[in-house]
């Protein structure tokens, strides 16, 4: 049984840094994607980064430069820095078999989420 659990999150005002982790456990392929996804009120779930099994990343363009995703092994770990108010929003992170996309129904595998608010 895949197990994906996330943590870090919560508040913090505009420009501030936040930590997230998630670990995927049960995964029995050895090629998986792990990315990140949030969804703010009202609107779509959208990819913020992702990152495959031998460490390429690619990010949403309103983050580059400012998120940084790492792995190791079943683990990813963003670091969010400069943040602002329209990164506010539930942060999901996802596994899936294969190649890395943005494309949700390649992640069968999903977390509960965690919250992110950054207030201006």
């Amino acid at each position: 049984q895949v197990r994906v659990v996330e943590s870090g999150g919560g508040s913090v005002q505009a420009g501030g840094s936040l930590y997230l982790s998630c670990a995927a456990s049960g995964f029995s392929s050895e090629q998986f994607c792990m990315a990140w996804f949030r969804q703010a009120p009202g609107k779509e779930r959208e990819g913020v980064a992702n990152i495959d099994n031998v460490g390429s990343v690619v990010y949403k363009d309103s983050v580059k430069g400012r998120f940084a995703l790492s792995r190791d092994n079943a683990k990813i770990f963003l670091r969010m820095t400069r943040l602002r108010s329209e990164d506010s929003g539930m942060y999901y992170c996802a596994a899936g078999p294969g190649f890395c996309t943005w494309r949700r129904d390649a992640f069968p595998y999903w977390g509960q989420g965690t919250q992110v608010t950054v207030s201006s």
